[in-house]
């Protein structure tokens, strides 16, 4: 017999523990300095409720902080970020915000009870058997602590199965409780924000063609006719790629002409000068500000071309419209209802915040949707289960014999015993991390070729991916060595109840890795997140090396956002190993415990002052977040069935059956109950909103208001010349019933004449 300590966790959480300290007293000493100002509190800069302290003072106090007293409070940024009341951080960041801080405290309010309820019956029970001593394995004090301890066939499991009763009626009450707080903000926030183009505005895709009108007469004869007494105006979508990069590259020569004349500027004695060829390195030397000035006027009139052409020309307008009303009823009203007989045509739905609309793929025509769905789908389940092979290929670079074959002249290099080891044992572990730092990117691009419309439905379908991908390759992937696709193999060939018993039984086995995983990803992870290194040397480096003017600084000057889609799949995963583990090694709540009070205090003050969050979505994530928790909650019933089975516990396991159908009956009916507040939006909220907007603003001018809303963005020039051409669509005078210049159907019925249709 041979017993491990508690020594290695110790030692794991020791380092931990100190590299975290550590990141924090390095992050509490660089956010008072002056220089690093930007980096630690670029919302208010963006805000413009902050200016740069660089400008005052003494040379040296410009760039280190001289007031000693500073240094000793140097852990004030704990209370500072616990002060700011949920109402006013709504205000400050945005409800998509302080919902998402809503999720750490969930993970809070889950397992504080849970794991006091587990420590006073759980451990006693699994601690006062002799099971492991009496058995010739190795064993650690955790295993002690957990299931593994109690002897197979002992009456004692009926504890651990009470308590997974117990801890699923908890996490089910405080889930419920949660959904419907979380769905009264979304429905209070709607009603008394601000007013906004989206909340009077349609998205109408697959128009249906017509040989007599353009896409954006047919638009307007439709909702006329169908909505004659709500209909105000439409915008028809563009396809303006070309445009785009036109403007971009305006964009940045203008930026170069306004550095050359700065530098100008403070030395009137020589003009400046560049060479024109690649990266300014060869090629003929001429004036710098007669060169950009010249390359803005050719770009410009090159704008001005292709934006006639986009408007001119139809096969650049796309079949697709943002359509707005007067009110936020008959907006409500359009984008809930069926419009045509036709059922595959003028379809509507909620437009989603200009800020929040990805420009790129409104061009997609709607048909092509099905397909790229297909094409992702399959993309992604080999993606899944086939990850290892990028990674084999990366791998077999690291085979010794391979690259002396394929250059002969580095095999006395390679054969360098430290060169050797280095190839063979540091370069596999680097290509795997090198994978997983791509991989959101990768999810991201996957959801972009699936052509949503919106930025945070991106970002929704990429976290869901994410989840995925984490629990196979790192949840599943951890317990069962191997890869997803060995274990894909395994479980084809199993029964389907022998799946719970293969991952149930390895369960215990590997608290000890989970526990070293949460203290290395999320301790030191929540640390290293607050100390903002990355930004913080970007930001030098940019301000070094290729900061111009003012402007170049504020975009050297990189917020960033909370990540939703990366980050909540992250934070779930902490669920689903609290859940699974509760009941099973119950030693590793308070470890999780740890990283949702620190991950909650730390994100709560990047939300405050660092993160500028580019859409507001109104929380629209929320029944997500609610899924994934209850989908770890089924897991965790089904291990422990599992695990259970294999233990001989035979009277208790056909009790935890029940447990997985309460459960997705219990989600069944948060879904009914809650979810329609983040799809639909309730008529007489609309009305109760549109009545008090009539009596506190009769006379405001919404046309005005919505008509440049959701013009596509490399429209809405600096100069006059830029808006012109769009303008001219929105100086009509209000909408009027027009005749139709339809001439292929005269014998149609009267209404068709003007709606455009199709009577198929």
């Amino acid at each position: 017999m041979h017993m491990a300590s508690l020594g290695d966790i110790g030692l794991a959480a020791a380092i931990n523990i100190l590299s975290a300290f550590a990141f924090l007293l390095a992050f509490a000493i660089l956010r008072i300095q002056p220089i690093n100002d930007r980096v630690y509190f670029p919302k208010w800069y963006l805000k413009g409720l902050r200016s740069s302290p660089l400008q005052a003072g003494i040379f040296v106090s410009k760039f280190v902080n001289l007031d000693f007293k500073s240094y000793i409070r140097f852990l004030s940024w704990m209370p500072a970020a616990l002060q700011m009341p949920e109402p006013e951080l709504i205000d400050h960041a945005g409800l998509d915000s302080a919902v998402y801080l809503r999720i750490y405290l969930l993970g809070l309010k889950i397992f504080v009870p849970i794991a006091v309820l587990a420590f006073s019956v759980m451990v006693p029970v699994n601690w006062t058997n002799s099971t492991l001593e009496r058995s010739n394995l190795t064993y650690s004090q955790i295993d002690k602590l957990s299931i593994s301890n109690i002897p197979t066939g002992s009456n004692r499991f009926w504890t651990h199965l009470v308590m997974a009763y117990a801890f699923t009626f908890w996490t089910c009450y405080i889930l419920k409780r949660e959904y419907q707080i979380v769905a009264t903000m979304r429905l209070h926030f709607l009603a008394s924000e601000r007013r906004r183009p989206d909340q009077f505005t349609v998205l109408v895709r697959n128009v249906p063609p017509d040989p007599d009108e353009s896409v954006s007469e047919l638009v307007e004869h439709f909702f006329l006719v169908n909505h004659p007494d709500h209909y105000l105006t439409q915008q028809v979508v563009y396809n303006a790629k070309k445009l785009s990069s036109l403007v971009s590259k305006k964009k940045k020569r203008q930026n170069w002409l306004d550095y050359y004349e700065l530098k100008y500027s403070r030395n009137q004695s020589t003009r400046p000068s560049k060479k024109t060829g690649f990266l300014g390195l060869c090629g003929n030397r001429v004036d710098a500000i007669d060169f950009y000035t010249d390359e803005i006027k050719r770009l410009s009139e090159e704008i001005e071309l292709e934006k006639h052409k986009v408007m001119k020309n139809s096969k650049y307008t796309m079949p697709a419209a943002f359509v707005s009303f007067r009110t936020r009823w008959g907006a409500a009203v359009c984008a809930q209802t069926q419009q045509s007989r036709n059922p595959t045509v003028w379809l509507t739905e909620w437009a989603p915040e200009p800020r929040d609309v990805y420009w790129d793929n409104m061009a997609i025509p709607y048909v092509s949707l099905t397909i790229r769905k297909l094409i992702i789908a399959v993309a992604f389940f080999f993606l899944t289960f086939f990850f290892m092979i990028p990674i084999a290929f990366v791998q077999s670079l690291a085979n010794i014999e391979g690259i002396e074959k394929a250059a002969p002249f580095l095999k006395s290099f390679i054969e360098m015993q430290f060169i050797k080891s280095f190839i063979q044992g540091f370069l596999p572990g680097i290509a795997l991390k090198i994978f997983l730092i791509f991989l959101p990117a990768i999810l991201m691009i996957m959801s972009k070729f699936e052509g949503f419309i919106s930025t945070s439905a991106l970002e929704r379908r990429a976290a869901t991916r994410y989840y995925i991908f984490q629990f196979i390759n790192v949840f599943l992937g951890s317990i069962i060595t191997g890869t997803a696709f060995q274990q894909l193999d395994k479980f084809i060939h199993q029964s389907a109840n022998e799946i719970p018993k293969t991952i149930g039984v390895s369960i215990p086995m590997k608290a000890t890795f989970f526990i070293t995983y949460i203290m290395v990803d999320g301790w030191a992870g929540c640390a290293g997140e607050i100390l903002r290194l990355k930004p913080l040397i970007f930001y030098h480096l940019k301000n070094f090396f290729l900061v111009k003017t003012e402007k170049d600084r504020e975009e050297a000057m990189d917020p960033g956002t909370f990540g939703f889609n990366t980050g909540e799949p992250q934070i779930q995963l902490y669920f689903l190993l609290g859940l699974v583990y509760a009941v099973v090694t119950p030693f590793l709540l308070p470890y999780i415990i740890v990283f949702f009070g620190l991950a909650y205090v730390v994100y709560r003050h990047q939300i405050i002052n660092v993160y500028n969050q580019e859409y507001e979505s109104a929380a629209a994530f929320w029944p997500d977040v609610h899924g994934r928790i209850i989908f770890a909650l089924v897991i965790s019933q089904l291990l422990l069935m599992g695990l259970l089975s294999t233990k001989e516990a035979a009277n208790s396991t056909p009790l935890l059956i029940t447990l997985p159908i309460l459960t997705i009956s219990f989600h069944l009916y948060c879904k009914g109950r809650y979810e329609p507040a983040f799809v639909k939006h309730p008529l007489q909220e609309a009305m109760m909103k549109d009545t008090l907007e009539r009596a506190r603003e009769p006379n405001f001018n919404l046309k005005e208001f919505l008509q440049n809303a959701y013009i596509h963005p490399v429209f809405k020039g600096d100069d006059d010349s830029d808006s012109d051409v769009m303008s001219e669509n929105w100086e009509e005078q209000e909408p009027v019933l027009v005749q139709t210049k339809r001439q292929s159907r005269k014998n149609t019925p009267l209404p068709s004449k003007h709606s455009g249709s199709l009577s198929s």
